[in-house]
């Protein structure tokens, strides 16, 4: 399919469908009701990870969307993530959790990328599946990851690869043939992978800072914690527009300043910290000397002011009119009624301090994700509502309470060193290196005998002729080798430890007739549409083949043609000094001089010449250490960055240590 054809996601969202596997024949007004339904049981069942969970830009909601153009009645939504890529992520491991426990259901998810899900397995992928087939055949059901399979002679289940399947096609099959549509083990192993840690992983993400700001954030914060992302991204992306509302700070004054702890995301609190700023005079915002001890505190809390400042001053005062009870929302008990079921209140007696706080939290997360967004209130707006009607602790109670609070994270997370940098690379290759592993055996063969020759030397230095060994510059050359050897296509090179471990098969016909059609056989120039219609003219070229006898003519003739072309390259080559740039083998004089034939570039034999020019003949070269020379030349000039030699060795799994000699 073209891609121009496909509907466009917006960059830095993610999209989000969550589909009946077995849709019944019921009205649209059932189908809508039943959606409903799901869409209060689903939200309280993941209620307890999301309340607590800090968003970039936008939460995850679900709504009910019609049938339309073909796709069939569901209920999803989209999530702009930004820069905070975790968030998609914890949207993927939320759709596993609900697909598991609502096995009715499928999901689908999408980014700008397409399927990303697909990307993060690509190592594993079978080669027919790339982004022009994978369309409608990616599915979250049951907490595993389906594929929808092309058929092959061993299972006739699933979509052939030229043809994409419709929704309802694709859940048919689902349903049907779930079994035979699981990812394999090592793309489903891959996904596990990108997940694991989850949902502790929610709270090693947070990160709790000491910031000096003016108490009005300090009561906004307590009520909704959630809201200092809008504030952080706003700062962020400011423009001199929104800074002409912070030289006078009419909102948030800042003589009204406290020591409170607030929670970010680690996204959040980097772009806040690495952010060069310095306040208008007009504001009186002042910060102590950069050796006070609470220097960050006071640049952390006065950027957080300029960004609520900022949300602020784009919205209008709070209507006066009270705003109506919860109470009065006709989902709300049907929503408390499954929080109860899910244990939402981990048994706290109702009435106490604990039931009261947690109700609270649900209350802003019901008006936030399940109440209707007709009449959503923008971030700034929220903040306003929330400083004129919260009745918080009052200044003196905040300035109190500075001496009690906990201490802050450290975030010495921000700083990686390169050994650090070297583990996250080593553990995100280690499942390339164990398919490397099963799949490479000349490789692991070369290893071995040479690992052989080192054991027989003295236990002593066993150890040390080990670790040589596992550099072997042996495994180098024929790593290399192997490389060149491994079919490949203009969709690029194939590595031979990540081939696939199915025998090879080919038509021998259609092979020799490319190889007739490469050395000129043919009357036809070959171009770049003759590859493409190549496998179409198989049957014609066996009708019309010639006499077997000229095409043996043709072959020699080309071959000797090509010989001759060679003669002449290497003697113009012999008047430069090119050669000396190689590594040739030497032949002692003992061979010489007992008129033993050796090799030579251009194939002529030792008795064509005299002893006297034999010594002037093109010697052979060594492949294998001009091979390894220009690598290890290559890798020195990298001084340790990334290159194509180093990329080149660490795809084919080869690890050579860092050079220690410093000449």
């Amino acid at each position: 399919m073209d891609s121009l054809q496909r509907k466009v996601v917006m960059e830095d969202m993610v999209q989000y469908k969550l589909f009946l596997v077995q849709p019944d024949d019921s009205t649209s007004h059932q189908i809508e009701e039943h959606f409903s339904r799901l869409v209060e049981e689903i939200m309280a069942k993941v209620a307890p990870l999301l309340i607590q969970y800090i968003w970039q830009h936008q939460s995850f909601n679900l709504k009910y969307h019609p049938e339309k153009e073909g796709v069939p009645a569901h209920i999803g939504g989209s999530t702009q993530f930004g820069d905070n890529v975790d968030d998609e992520w914890f949207i993927v491991y939320l759709l596993r959790q609900i697909t598991q426990a609502f096995p009715k259901l499928a999901a689908r998810v999408e980014d700008n990328d397409g399927e990303f899900l697909l990307i993060e397995a690509a190592d594993y992928l079978p080669k027919w599946l790339n982004p022009d087939t994978s369309e409608n055949r990616v599915f979250l059901y049951k907490g595993e990851l389906h594929i929808l399979p092309c058929p092959s002679a061993s299972s006739p289940v699933g979509v052939s690869k030229d043809a994409i399947p419709s929704v309802s096609e694709a859940l048919t099959l689902l349903s049907n043939h779930s079994e035979a549509c699981r990812a394999s083990p090592r793309i489903s192993s891959a996904l596990r992978k990108r997940l694991e840690g989850y949902p502790e992983k929610i709270k090693m993400g947070l990160h709790r800072a000491h910031c000096f700001i003016p108490a009005g954030i300090a009561k906004v914060l307590a009520q909704r914690p959630d809201l200092v992302a809008p504030a952080v991204s706003a700062f962020y992306l400011r423009d001199p527009v929104d800074l002409h509302a912070c030289r006078t700070f009419k909102i948030f004054p800042p003589d009204t300043r406290v020591l409170t702890l607030v929670t970010f995301t680690r996204c959040l609190y980097a772009q806040l910290l690495q952010q060069q700023f310095t306040s208008d005079r007009r504001s009186n915002f002042t910060l102590p000397p950069r050796s006070h001890p609470q220097y960050k505190a006071h640049e952390l809390g006065m950027k957080l002011a300029h960004g609520f400042e900022i949300l602020c001053s784009k919205c209008k005062l709070p209507s006066s009119e009270p705003e109506a009870s919860i109470s009065c929302n006709p989902l709300w008990k049907g929503f408390m009624d499954s929080l109860k079921r899910n244990d939402y209140f981990r048994g706290e007696i109702e009435g106490s301090a604990r039931y009261r706080e947690l109700t609270k939290s649900a209350e802003n997360f019901f008006k936030q994700s399940v109440a209707s967004k007709s009449s959503a209130l923008s971030p700034g707006e929220e903040v306003l509502q929330l400083l004129h009607s919260c009745s918080s602790p009052s200044l003196e109670e905040l300035k109190r309470r500075e001496s009690q609070l906990p201490p802050e994270d450290s975030d010495s997370w921000l700083d990686i060193t390169a050994q650090d940098l070297e583990r996250m690379l080593q553990e995100r290759s280690r499942g390339r290196d164990d398919v490397g592993s099963q799949n490479t055996s000349s490789t692991t063969q070369i290893q071995q005998r040479v690992r052989g020759g080192k054991e027989r030397r003295k236990e002593t230095e066993s150890k040390e002729g080990e670790e040589e060994a596992d550099y072997s510059l042996v495994a180098v050359s024929q790593g290399m080798k192997n490389f060149l050897n491994a079919m490949s296509s203009h969709e690029g090179a194939e590595l031979p430890w990540s081939s696939s471990t199915q025998p090879f098969s080919f038509n021998p016909d259609t092979m020799a007739n490319a190889l007739d059609r490469l050395l000129g056989s043919k009357d036809d120039e070959l171009d770049s549409d003759d590859l493409d219609d190549e496998e179409d003219e198989d049957e014609e070229d066996e009708n019309d083949e010639e006499p077997s006898g000229h095409t043996e003519t043709n072959e020699t003739e080309t071959l000797d043609s090509l010989k001759r072309y060679m003669d002449q390259m290497d003697q113009e080559l012999m008047s430069t000094n090119i050669g000396q740039s190689f590594n040739q083998i030497n032949y002692n004089n003992t061979d010489l001089g007992s008129g033993s034939p050796h090799p030579s570039a251009t194939g002529s034999s030792a008795g064509e010449v005299g002893m006297e020019e034999a010594e002037e003949e093109i010697q052979p070269l060594d492949v294998d250490l001009n091979l390894v020379t220009n690598l290890l030349e290559s890798l020195s000039c990298q001084a340790g960055l990334a290159g194509p030699a180093s990329n080149l060795l660490q795809s084919l799994g080869l690890h050579l240590p860092p050079n220690s000699d410093s000449s």
